[in-house]
């Protein structure tokens, strides 16, 4: 009877394999027209004599409300010039990148077949932390100085939080987050639990659109904080159920687990050893287990409310 079941449960992994290399080679068969735009490059080239054919070329990166006297002074800037530089010696080559993005839009395409694949246009965006990358309909803006390294002098005076993101492994990943966002409705509730499973569904999203991309780079994590949060998965949940806060709407709960942050705030001793957000991995570790018990597609899910979502995940960590 044991060797039964083994068996089984062998066929059943085999399948289940099986069924996952042929989604796979589907997705890697699909064929894509991206066109990538180094404006980065073409406006460190250019002079003020260049200006009237970068605007009848990308005619949305030149703002009315800027005289040409601006665009003249800033082929001349000193900082843009240091920018300019600073991108030739990082991205002398996109291949990589770009590559990277192909098969995240491919991916989109696989799972969202009605989606147009964007123009990609590279910039030197002022260090636009904030506007890492504007994906629009037809249109992809990525700020390639917001990615030159966790070390970077240009990021200098910005917390460190948020800097060790800004490496070029996350460019790819910054595109699927822009990407979910669009995807995945606001709860209906504003509840902690419904906050945590609305994360855990874009997280969700973003690891299968992003294929083999690690999860601590999925997650924006270290690997340590990664660790950390999976091997404290349990401890974790203990404290939100004990604490009542599940279906607490106080709009603290955001700014302690949530929102962007060095760490967690629990007001423990052991505050300033956890990751910040860990109320997006609990949600992505909820809706994980949801999917795996549960035949649904990636679009019904993404549609599917927080109860519903709960009640059937049967979440133990």
């Amino acid at each position: 009877m044991n060797k039964m079941l083994v068996l089984l449960v062998m066929l059943g992994l085999v399948t289940g394999c099986a069924e996952i290399s042929k989604e796979e080679a589907a997705i890697e068969a699909i064929e894509l027209d991206m066109e990538v735009r180094r404006f980065d490059q073409l406006f460190a080239k250019s002079t003020i004599n260049e200006l009237d054919n970068l605007k009848g070329e990308f005619p949305y990166l030149f703002s009315k409300k800027y005289p040409d006297e601006y665009w003249a002074q800033r082929f001349k800037d000193t900082i843009q010039i240091e920018i300019n530089e600073e991108l030739a010696k990082t991205y002398p080559d996109f291949s990589q990148e770009e590559e990277q993005l192909e098969n995240l839009f491919r991916h989109i395409v696989y799972y969202f077949p009605e989606t147009t694949v964007p123009k990609v246009v590279t910039l030197a965006s002022e260090v636009d932390y904030r506007n890492k990358v504007v994906l629009a309909d037809s249109l992809l803006l990525i700020g390639l100085d917001t990615y030159l390294g966790t070390d970077h002098h240009f990021y200098i005076g910005i917390p460190k939080f948020q800097s060790k993101n800004f490496r070029k492994e996350q460019i790819a990943v910054d595109v699927a987050a822009a990407f979910a966002n669009q995807k995945v409705s606001k709860p209906r509730t504003q509840d902690f639990l419904s906050e945590m499973i609305y994360e855990g569904k874009k997280l969700y999203l973003m690891k299968t659109l992003l294929g083999e991309t690690p999860l601590q780079e999925v997650f924006g994590y270290t690997e340590s904080e990664l660790t950390f949060a999976q091997e404290n998965e349990m401890n974790i949940w203990e404290f939100f159920i004990k604490n009542e806060l599940l279906y607490d709407t106080d709009k603290k709960l955001l700014s302690r687990f949530i929102d962007p942050a060095p760490f967690s705030k629990f007001y423990l001793s052991f505050d300033n050893e956890t990751p910040g957000r860990i109320g997006r991995f609990i949600g992505y570790e909820i809706v994980a287990s949801y999917m795996s018990k549960n035949d649904i597609s990636l679009k019904a899910l993404l549609n599917q409310d927080a109860t519903t979502i709960f009640a059937n995940a049967k979440y133990k960590p």
